[in-house]
C-alpha cells in the first residue's frame, strides 16, 4: 500500500490513517459515523483491514509522541546552555521563547 505520511499532526482516527494512504477522495463514510464498518472505498483501491488502520493509528502515535518528547529534551538542553552561557531565564524567554 502507497503511504503518503504526514507528520504534521498526531492521529487520532483511522481517518487520519486513510487520508494518508493515498492522494484525492477515494474513501468515504456513506454518510454515516466515522468508524470502520461505515468505511467505503471508491473504486478498485485495496481496502485496509481495521485492525493495520488501528496499529497504524497506534504506531503513527508513539511515534509523533517520542518525537515531541525528543524535541523537549533538545529545547531543555538548549536553555540550560543558554544559562550556562550567563543568559537570564528572561533573556533567553525573549530572544529564544523558551
Amino acid at each position: 500500500m502507497a503511504y503518503v505520511r504526514c507528520d504534521c499532526i498526531r492521529y487520532e482516527h483511522i481517518e487520519d490513517v486513510l487520508i494518508n494512504i493515498r492522494e484525492g477522495q477515494w474513501f468515504g463514510w456513506g454518510n454515516k459515523e466515522k468508524v470502520y464498518d461505515n468505511l467505503v472505498v471508491y473504486g478498485t483501491h485495496e481496502i485496509p483491514t481495521q485492525e493495520w488502520l488501528e496499529e497504524e493509528v497506534k504506531n503513527q502515535q508513539d511515534e509523533w509522541d517520542a518525537k515531541q518528547a525528543s524535541k523537549e529534551e533538545r529545547l531543555a538542553s538548549a536553555k540550560s546552555k543558554l544559562e550556562g552561557l550567563g543568559l537570564t531565564p528572561d533573556e533567553i524567554k525573549d530572544a529564544f521563547d523558551l
